[in-house]
């Protein structure tokens, strides 16, 4: 049964993909505009063949994909410049020392979500998310194989299959395996992710539905950062094999590694899945353009569109330790081992029903871009725990309203969107957002002004009920408050984008060390500004490109962050004469200035203030790089980490230490293939 949601996928999948006799009828893709959020406004009569742009070329294709909760078609963006595009972990982001583990954005960032929240986050950027699935429109069968090998048997693996069945039937799977033994013991990481979706139109264009099948399976092991007693990073006794420095929790390990190994006995499980079927029908006027005698584009003009979303999801949270010290985990983590054993065991497992009424207006009958949104949404949560009652249940009501405009002289682009919560839980909870952007000039960019709000009760992992509440007393955490003002400027034609940012904070929730929650109930404010420059140096393809970020807090909120952070790239862009080739070759460089950083609770499974240590890199982390593209071939060869080099011994062993006792690893080396088809 633990794999249920991977045969599911594999199942639907394998339905999808049956060789059906209509491929070869694939037509009425082409002619008019496509109207937004269907495949397309016109279906063509005749024998027009929708595949004649490939003008002799086996392997041209027409690709366009939309986001779930998005009405624009956009295209895959085959830039080489930025391999964090590539991998799940973001520049602005630091981990515990290996692919996989524990993650935590530098860039202030709280949670600005309305209603019930688990309250795991530290490993949301390994989980595959709805916000995040695309549905695909695709003239041939498009298949991506992904191939990622790095240092210390570090290996991810991605495939992408998406194709249409019929003209107005796409079908799309896609999984991802993230596996790393590590440099340091007890943080071997293995994650698999799937992803299932089917979108489908009638040939009236009236009716749609979206189906959406996702799962995520985190595995890593929990080793509480490195014993800190001696000073085993330099020690010459460790400099050999960094994975037999001890540990303060995990068994010890005689420093074996191996890519097939799976069992983590020390570490956090988190498991989650979503079953989401969603149904449009639309109201509107039917118009037709005669192309020839034989040729006749069908149109559809939505005016009015009902909208019926059913999902259900699973949420499983887990930490483990089999050989625990009991003295130690009632010491730093406040948990009584039982008597008579050594095991730890912590889980919230959550279930949850959810169902969403919303109609949709179109001013404009050409414009589908521009619309009304208002709907209520009926919510069923169960919890089970290992503290206190054995499950608990909870319901939810709320009503959402939603504008968005993108004009037709695509000059103004507004995003309004809000909800209030009547009933249940999390009463009283609400988010208002609002985000304009305009064209000013071609020769300028574009201006962008954004607003948001957000009253939300704390996650739950700050209630007495979660089995991960550790703290001695049971506390009452009043609603916390977001407000975000937020200002962009992005100027495509000088290679530069700046923003400024404005956060107010009350009533702020977070862990104050390994075990107690706190809240903070005075009001402070986040400043924050940025800047992304291209610096093209002289006429020879050299680039200085520029990634800065300030950030200064007001108010004694126990709230730390670094002043300044910054990520640096230089590098050779060109083809070096090759006409198919494209070519980004450099040293790229991140920093982060001395700040009392964060540290982990491994137990809780997150990130607390700390106030006593201050964390400062030894050296900026340099980073050499080679990233190329043929055709639909990419290739990345990385040696991260070249900071770490140790001349007196030849090791690269001066490792950084990015938080708490966490050392980033030595150099690493990461070549990456990255190969698309069209079948």
């Amino acid at each position: 049964m633990k794999n249920i949601h991977v045969l599911i996928g594999i199942f639907f999948f394998a339905v999808a993909s049956l060789p059906l006799h209509s491929f070869a009828q694939i037509r009425g893709l082409q002619g008019a505009a496509g109207r937004v959020g269907n495949f397309g406004r016109g279906a063509t009569s005749g024998k027009a063949d929708s595949l004649q742009h490939r003008t002799g070329m086996e392997d041209s294709i027409t690709i366009k994909f939309r986001y779930f909760d998005s009405s624009k078609m956009t295209v895959f963006d085959s830039s080489i410049i930025d391999f964090t595009r590539r991998v799940p972990q973001k520049w602005t982001q630091v981990n515990l020392g290996n692919s996989g583990t524990a993650t935590e954005e530098r860039f202030f960032s709280p949670l600005y979500k309305a209603g019930w929240d688990h309250g795991f986050h530290s490993f949301d950027v390994y989980n595959f998310t709805l916000d995040q699935t695309r549905f695909y429109n695709t003239t041939r069968p498009y298949t991506e194989l992904n191939y990622l090998l790095g240092s210390v048997s570090e290996q991810m693996i991605g495939i992408l299959h998406t194709q249409n069945i019929k003209p107005n039937w796409n079908a799309a799977f896609q999984y991802r395996l993230i596996n790393s033994p590590g440099t340091f013991q007890n943080q071997n990481s293995n994650h698999n992710n799937y992803r299932f979706t089917s979108w489908y139109q009638s040939p009236n264009k009236r009716y749609q539905n979206f189906l959406v099948l996702l799962g995520n399976k985190l595995m890593v092991g929990e080793n509480g950062g490195i014993k800190t007693d001696e000073n085993y990073l330099d020690s010459s006794s460790y400099l050999d094999n960094r994975f037999v420095i001890p540990t303060k929790i995990g068994a010890t390990s005689s420093g074996a590694r191996n890519f097939f190994t799976t069992n983590i006995p020390t570490g956090s499980y988190y498991t989650n899945a979503t079953y989401l079927f969603r149904q449009q029908y639309d109201l509107g006027q039917k118009d037709s353009i005669e192309v020839n005698d034989s040729t006749t584009i069908r149109l559809f003009y939505p005016r009015l569109r009902w909208e019926h979303t059913i999902s259900y999801n699973t949420y499983n949270y887990r930490f483990t330790d089999i050989a625990a010290d009991s003295a130690y985990y009632k010491n730093t983590f406040n948990i009584d081992v039982a008597s008579g054993t050594t095991k730890v065991f912590r889980r919230d497992m959550w279930k949850e029903l959810l169902n969403d009424v919303s109609i949709y207006q179109f001013p404009d009958a050409k414009n589908s871009l521009q619309f009304f949104k208002v709907g209520a949404s009926f919510q069923t949560l169960q919890g089970n725990f290992d503290t206190g009652l054995v499950t608990k249940s909870f319901t939810n009501i709320w009503l959402h309203g939603e504008y968005r405009n993108k004009t037709r002289n695509k000059k103004w682009d507004i995003f309004a969107k809000g909800a209030f919560y009547l009933s249940g839980f999390n009463s009283g909870d609400y988010n208002a957002q609002v985000n304009l952007q305009r064209l000013v000039s071609d020769k300028f960019g574009y201006v962008t002004l954004a607003f948001e709000n957000v009253n939300r009760t704390p996650s739950y992992t700050f209630e007495g009920m979660s089995s991960f509440y550790l703290s001695s007393t049971v506390q009452t955490f009043n609603k916390e408050n977001h407000t975000k003002f937020y200002a962009a400027i992005d100027r495509p034609k000088k290679r530069l984008k700046l923003f400024a940012q404005y956060q107010l904070l009350n009533n702020y929730t977070y862990f104050k060390n390994y075990f107690e929650a706190a809240q903070e109930t005075g009001l402070f404010t986040v400043l924050q500004a940025g800047v992304e420059k291209d610096f093209k140096l002289g006429k020879k393809g050299w680039h200085w490109r520029t990634w800065i970020l300030l950030q200064q807090k007001a108010g004694n909120a126990e709230v730390n962050l670094p002043l300044i952070s910054t990520r640096n790239q230089f590098a050779y862009d060109g083809n070096l004469g090759y006409k198919n080739l494209n070519l980004s070759a450099g040293l790229e460089f991140r920093y982060f200035t001395a700040y009392k950083a964060n540290n982990y609770s491994p137990v809780l499974g997150q990130f607390f203030y700390q106030n006593t240590e201050t964390i400062k890199m030894r050296l900026p982390e340099v980073t050499g790089f080679v990233h190329f593209r043929i055709r639909s071939f990419t290739f990345y060869i990385r040696f991260e980490n070249l900071n770490a080099l140790n001349p007196a011994t030849g090791t690269f062993t001066k490792n950084n230490i990015l938080l708490g006792s966490y050392p980033s690893p030595g150099m690493l080396i990461k070549i990456g293939v990255f190969w698309s088809f069209v079948n």
